[in-house]
């Protein structure tokens, strides 16, 4: 037994709960979420086109670079153009979700694994993307490690047009009806890492990564 599921029996054992009312009380949480009436939000387009448009312009606000291909079949060499016009190495971890493109075909050497210390480039996708604020959504598994997006200087992330959702609210929603219980961990990214905390002056690359391009994929 692992020490997480130690700790969570040892919750569990405290609330009285087992796989009986535990179902009931998610049922119950299902049905407040339902019923709870939104609050204000600010008006915008939300067709598909003018979601994906202001998605751009909000992440192009928050310092990420953003190119836009057909399909995933063009992401490798959008990846190759940006990293040769940035001057940056041609080598990089990749999600293991990502390992069936032909990256090599771009001319780029791809690990699909998670991210160590010496990786300078780390190319993920994301759960979904926020256009409200420019914002990722990135849930951990095996096949999407998080470090991928945390520790190389220079994230890449591939964007599907089609999981680009108006506002938080439809991200959070998402998230429930596919994953039921959400995965170890959710990651939002807005941008590359900053700090302000020295007299106040923006530094990129503080926490994090200090590049972030976005590949968004239309079809």
């Amino acid at each position: 037994m692992s020490s997480r599921e130690l700790i969570l029996g040892r919750l569990r054992a405290v609330l009285q709960r087992d796989a009986g009312n535990a179902a009931v009380a998610r049922r119950a949480m299902a049905d407040a979420l339902g019923a709870r009436r939104p609050g204000p939000r600010p008006a915008f387009d939300a067709s598909p086109q003018a979601v994906l448009e202001r998605f751009r312009v909000k992440s192009e606000q928050s310092s990420s670079t953003v190119d836009v291909v057909a399909s995933e079949a063009d992401v490798p060499a959008a990846v190759a153009r940006y990293l040769s016009a940035m001057r940056l190495s041609a080598s990089a971890v990749a999600w293991p979700a990502l390992a069936g493109l032909d990256w090599a075909a771009a001319g780029l050497a791809v690990e699909a694994r998670g991210a160590r210390d010496a990786d300078l480039v780390g190319i993920t996708g994301c759960f979904c993307a926020v256009a409200e604020t420019g914002t990722l959504m990135l849930c951990s598994s095996p096949e999407s490690p998080a470090a991928t997006s945390l520790l190389p200087e220079t994230h890449i992330a591939v964007v599907h047009a089609g999981r680009i959702v108006a506002g938080m609210e439809e991200a959070w929603m998402l998230a429930r009806s596919e994953f039921g219980a959400l995965p170890r961990a959710v990651n939002f990214i807005s941008g590359p890492s900053r700090t302000g905390d020295i007299e106040q002056t923006i530094v990129l690359g503080a926490h994090g990564p200090y590049r972030v391009h976005l590949v968004i994929v239309q079809a």
